[in-house]
């Protein structure tokens, strides 16, 4: 999933540094010492305020038109990418509980060989998911 948010970038007066906020996400504040370290590191930002909130079953907000957005005064305003699915494949980590049901006789199995079935499921599903996704 690709998502795009507006951000208003400030110069600092004594710098090359830039700070970033991003209007949609409330409390997403971000910068870096150049431009292109500040756009870097408020996709970062960004990326992870969205994904916390995917993770925890949250609704994300809907992203506001660029010509919506108005910096304040000395300000600019860009356009930020998120590639939510490569950042939640290298980032995400939020475990989730399943209860799932299997014959008795595959359980025996299992148990047999001391198979983790948290582990089966997770690998199982990676799997699915690369391949669909490649």
């Amino acid at each position: 999933m690709k998502l795009t948010y507006p951000a208003c970038f400030y110069k600092d007066d004594t710098s090359d540094s830039y700070a970033v906020v991003i209007p949609d996400l409330p409390g997403c504040v971000s910068g870096g010492n150049t431009l292109a370290d500040a756009i870097l590191m408020a996709t970062d930002a960004a990326s992870g305020w969205v994904l916390d909130e995917l993770e925890d079953g949250k609704t994300i907000p809907p992203a506001s038109s660029l010509e919506n957005i108005r910096p304040d005064s000395g300000g600019f305003v860009n356009l930020l990418v998120l590639d939510m699915d490569t950042y939640a494949e290298k980032y995400g980590n939020k475990a989730v509980r399943k209860n799932l049901t299997i014959p008795a006789w595959l359980n025996t199995f299992a148990e047999s060989n001391h198979v983790n079935f948290s582990q089966v499921l997770q690998d199982s599903l990676t799997e699915m998911y690369q391949r669909q996704n490649a």
